[in-house]
């Protein structure tokens, strides 16, 4: 079965989703339409091993001539000596302005390569491939393109549209567990932002997509692309709405940075999960939403396989967690910007944040 997801809006030109199985073997003739001349593979060098060989057989099969570019897996790569360097090997290529890069990978290809195409003379057109879950359901999607810096996530970037994404269902076979449980980490984060009924169904029947079950991520990840797509359609630059897939982010940025982003300690949708969980507990906090409904959320989490207290990933200080979250993209005017509950698919943005309330809250929960 194969699903399109149409991705339209604004002033960017729209592209579809395809989520299905098997869609390497389809890449080339998918990806013909979009290529006028040479294509740059850009993918890491553990993912390259696994899935390049079947991308490139079938851009060959379509005709297309394609060069591999690698850089080291994991977060590392989303660098500026990464980014300095995958910029030099495309210049080395020789590529042009007609020519296309995809990038095969998980959310640090998906950045790293999306952040190249923005910036190599000034833009050229690019494709989504992206193998892991998380990056199925939320990085190859909606433009945002970026490297980390040692002073927090993400700082240094672009909005760049891909022109296609190619979401198999199939790869997702080859990643650990917790990667698997990473991702669906933010396949619960769209339910819980505007979807109830989706988060119901991740809750229950619709659990087994965390340990695997094909056509569950099938769906989960339909649904994700389609709250995801709306919301970017509306609101590409994050002026507004697009803010609210940030749930769970504020928290769990700082506490990554805090770790060094240290994959080995806590995945990206791990601190999203336990982001998610704080973020209900602080709203119940505050009186905005049913203890009860924080409580469920933190449920639904754990068991999913995924940390929703400080101590299950570390130690922490007030006081650094504050300055990280004060550091935060989503900061205006000095504010500390949170986005907040009022119940299961019902987020919103908080621009006013208590910084003495928070303090409270994270002692609350453990930081020191």
């Amino acid at each position: 079965m194969t699903t399109m997801v149409r991705v339209e809006g604004g002033d960017f030109t729209g592209y579809d989703v395809v989520v299905g199985h098997s869609l390497l073997a389809e890449a080339g003739a998918r990806i013909a339409p979009f290529a006028r001349g040479r294509i740059a593979v850009v993918s890491d060098e553990t993912v390259a091993a696994l899935h390049a060989p079947a991308l490139q057989t079938s851009l060959a099969a379509a005709g297309l001539k394609s060069e591999l570019v690698t850089v080291p897996p994991g977060e590392g790569s989303k660098s500026f000596g990464e980014l300095e360097r995958l910029m030099d090997r495309l210049i080395g290529l020789g590529l042009d302005r007609r020519d296309l890069i995809v990038a095969l990978g998980g959310g640090v290809i998906g950045d790293l390569a999306g952040l190249a195409a923005a910036l190599y003379m000034r833009g050229i057109d690019f494709v989504q491939v992206p193998t892991t879950l998380l990056a199925q359901v939320d990085s190859s999607v909606g433009g945002k393109t970026a490297i980390d810096t040692p002073r927090g996530k993400n700082l240094v970037g672009a909005f760049h549209q891909p022109r296609l994404v190619l979401a198999d269902i199939a790869v997702l076979a080859t990643l650990p567990g917790r990667q698997v449980r990473s991702g669906w980490a933010e396949v619960i984060k769209h339910g819980l932002i505007c979807d109830a009924a989706f988060f119901d169904w991740l809750a229950g029947e619709g659990a087994v997509g965390a340990q695997g079950d094909v056509e569950a991520l099938h769906r989960a990840v339909v649904r994700s692309v389609e709250i995801k797509s709306r919301i970017v359609g509306e609101d590409e630059k994050e002026a507004g709405r697009r803010a609210l897939l940030n749930l769970g982010h504020t928290f769990g940025h700082a506490i990554e940075a805090e770790l060094g982003f240290d994959e080995e300690a806590l995945a990206h949708g791990e601190a999203v999960a336990l982001g998610c969980a704080m973020a209900f507990r602080y709203s119940a906090g505050q009186g905005l939403c049913d203890p009860a409904v924080a409580d469920r959320v933190e449920a639904v989490f754990g068991a999913a396989g995924l940390p929703t207290r400080l101590s299950q990933v570390g130690r922490f200080e007030v006081g650094a967690l504050i300055d990280r979250m004060a550091g935060d993209k989503k900061v205006e005017g000095g504010r500390l910007t949170l986005i907040l509950t009022r119940g299961i698919g019902h987020a919103f943005v908080e621009k006013s944040v208590d910084e003495e309330a928070l303090a409270g809250f994270l002692r609350h929960e453990g930081a020191g």
